[in-house]
């Protein structure tokens, strides 16, 4: 004796009824284009004209032309659910960053408490200065620091000791040979991560101020201070 085994429901299948009624309406829509398109050839056959039948090579190029567009779509769509798996899944990843404060190239918020800054000199530099721009992009601060790689703190205050205005700061580094300047480049700032987001171009990282750093941008990870 069989027992009879209850329907097939989206949930025992691991589907959600969204995914069950997508994954349904295209080979539906491809089945029911295909169809208009055969009746198109039969009516093409029907009123052709005797004395000039139409090549029956014409019919075979006809059909598969149509069967490559059904297959590049199928593949279409192949793809779109391997980006989406990829997504999640880097999603699950950056979950991980979240609380962490991530290196970038970015302009940082300040409220008060210093900014920690990676700079990195020329080599070939025997001095080089800390260039401070508001989110203007106006120079507010000069500073004068070490040869080296080695992380320095921005303290957020003028020369006179008081706090600078909260707001968003932007750094870069200039090396110097004697009175020349050899080069000029964009400081990494470290930044507390608040959030990650999935966006068409890929993960985005939100940090405290506010700031959207692309986590392919990221050259360095470390536990918040």
């Amino acid at each position: 004796m069989m027992s009879s085994l209850p329907p097939t429901t989206p949930a025992a299948t691991g589907q959600s009824p969204a995914t069950s009624a997508n994954s349904a309406t295209k080979p539906a829509a491809l089945a029911s284009d295909f169809e208009t398109f055969l009746k198109m050839l039969t009516a093409q056959a029907r009123y052709q004209d005797p004395l000039e039948p139409i090549d029956s090579s014409e019919y075979a190029a006809q059909l598969a032309q149509f069967s490559m567009v059904e297959q590049q779509v199928q593949t279409n769509d192949t793809l779109a659910a391997l980006v989406s798996q990829m997504t999640t899944s880097n999603m699950a990843a950056m979950a991980g960053w979240v609380g962490m404060e991530a290196r970038s190239v970015s302009a940082m918020q300040f409220d008060g408490s210093p900014i920690s800054i990676s700079p990195n000199p020329a080599a070939v530099a025997d001095r080089a200065a800390l260039v401070v721009t508001n989110s203007e992009g106006v120079e507010i601060q000069r500073l004068p620091i070490p040869v080296s790689a080695e992380p320095i703190q921005w303290a957020g205050v003028d020369e006179d000791g008081a706090p600078l205005a909260s707001g968003l700061y932007r750094f870069s580094i200039e090396s110097y040979q004697g009175d020349e300047m050899v080069l000029s480049e964009p400081a990494e700032t470290y930044g507390r991560i608040t959030e990650a987001q999935a966006h068409e171009s890929g993960i985005v990282l939100i940090l405290e101020g506010g700031q959207a750093v692309p986590a392919s941008s990221v050259t360095a990870l470390r536990q918040a201070g």
